[in-house]
């Protein structure tokens, strides 16, 4: 039996540590109070002196304002804070009271680990770093569902501890996933270029359903899923969808991170700058279409059905839809969201009264279809008829007094 302990039992932490304890006793520390039915949570002292392996799960946090949910292209690129991260490591050097294996899982820029962390380590113990490819909502899932597991080693050689954290990780796994070891750097790069390559890729599709609205005649459907069967050179299937543009605590604050890791190396360019800027004119648009329709349609309100970055979650940070919002304030057009969960209660209502303009910003099936998930669409509120439902995931079906565009689709429109 090996005696886990986590460091971090936050937003992403606390699940990973319970999926570990289906398998391994775990002790869990964090700042907050957290309550778990598998993980025994206690102090940090008596996590660390009571585990052999060590999992730091804490946050690598952006200033305020570069998650996404509001424009940020046009702000000074800036790296994540490490604080946390320093301070974890200090206390397992304060209260360790033999060798530990500790291994760091969160997200940071390539070069952080060697120039930052390491050198803080007291040298009895050993290091490895070993980001998740996880996401908000289906953390589980992700965690015993990964498409490769990643270990980083000072010099990228598979070392004997690499090995017995990948046997740990075998008795996890519900699926095969590949194994790849590399140095710390390496496994940093991979991880963050992970998350930027999808925030091209939605950025891509999202440019196509601009076309298909500017043109006509296109549904972006057609154009898309020809794309993702295209996999003998271009792509896969997964994030061909176009829709709601890249969102959450982690992948347009990856592009806001590697702006300032292009400016620090001096690179001489900067894709992630066009990217995220792309992110932006793309909510912009949607804003325009919205706005334009609300005047049509004898200006009605605004309504955005889903504040929280993605269903099934209550966190705002990096809300593709309060990005929208912000447009959409710009345009003079005051906009109304409802969401259950949204952990940011600004602007949020329970339900509208009157006919309005809804946005659909959550489609479960689209977030979470790749886990198997069939869950359907529960509307947020009740819809009053002469609504105009505009579905930028073209999902909806035709309802009763109420008009229904499949943004993106330019066939019917």
């Amino acid at each position: 039996m090996k005696n886990i302990g986590f460091i971090g039992l936050g937003k992403l932490g606390l699940e990973c540590a319970e999926v570990f304890a289906e398998h391994y006793s775990v002790h869990g520390y964090d700042i907050y109070p957290r309550v778990s039915n598998s993980v025994k949570v206690c102090s940090i002292e008596q996590v660390i002196n009571q585990s052999e392996w060590i999992f730091i799960a804490v946050p690598t946090p952006h200033t305020e304002g570069y998650d996404g949910s509001i424009p940020s292209s046009h702000m000074p690129p800036r790296d994540f804070g490490h604080d946390a991260v320093k301070d974890a490591i200090n206390q397992i050097n304060l209260y360790a009271t033999s060798p530990k294996k500790v291994v760091l899982i969160s997200t940071v820029l390539p070069g952080t680990t060697r120039k930052h962390f390491v050198t803080l380590l007291h040298s009895q113990h050993q290091f490895l770093y070993n980001p998740y490819l996880i996401a908000m909502g289906s953390v589980k899932w992700d965690m015993v569902n990964p498409e490769m597991v990643m270990v980083g080693t000072e010099d990228g050689n598979p070392t004997a501890l690499a090995g017995e954290l990948i046997d740990i990780y075998k008795t996890m796994m519900q699926n095969d996933p590949r194994y790849v070891v590399g140095t710390w750097d390496e496994c940093e790069a991979i991880k963050i270029f992970y998350n930027t390559f999808i925030s091209a890729k939605v950025g891509i599709v999202n440019m196509i359903q601009d076309f298909a609205v500017k043109i006509g005649n296109i549904n972006v459907d057609v154009v898309t899923d020809a794309l993702a069967a295209s996999t003998m050179r271009i792509m896969g299937p997964k994030y061909m969808t176009a829709g709601m543009g890249d969102s959450g605590a982690c992948h347009p604050r990856d592009n806001i991170a590697l702006r300032w890791l292009a400016q620090e190396y001096d690179l001489g360019y900067d894709m992630f700058d066009t990217i995220m800027h792309a992110r932006e004119i793309q909510a912009e648009n949607l804003a325009k279409f919205l706005h334009t329709t609300a005047q049509a349609h004898g200006n009605l309100p605004v309504v955005i059905h889903g504040k929280a970055y993605k269903p099934n979650v209550p966190y705002c940070i990096g809300s593709y839809s309060t990005l929208v919002g912000h447009y959409l304030a710009k345009l003079g057009t005051a906009v109304k969201y409802v969401d259950p969960m949204a952990d940011d209660r600004t602007d949020c209502v329970d339900s509208v009264d009157t006919p309005a303009v809804i946005l659909m910003a959550h489609n479960r099936g689209i977030t979470y279809g790749y886990t198997g998930a069939q869950s359907a669409d529960p509307d947020y509120f009740e819809f009053k008829p002469g609504s105009v439902i505009v579905d930028p995931f073209r999902q909806e079906p035709n309802r009763k007094d109420m008009k229904v565009i499949h943004y993106g689709n330019t066939r019917n429109y």
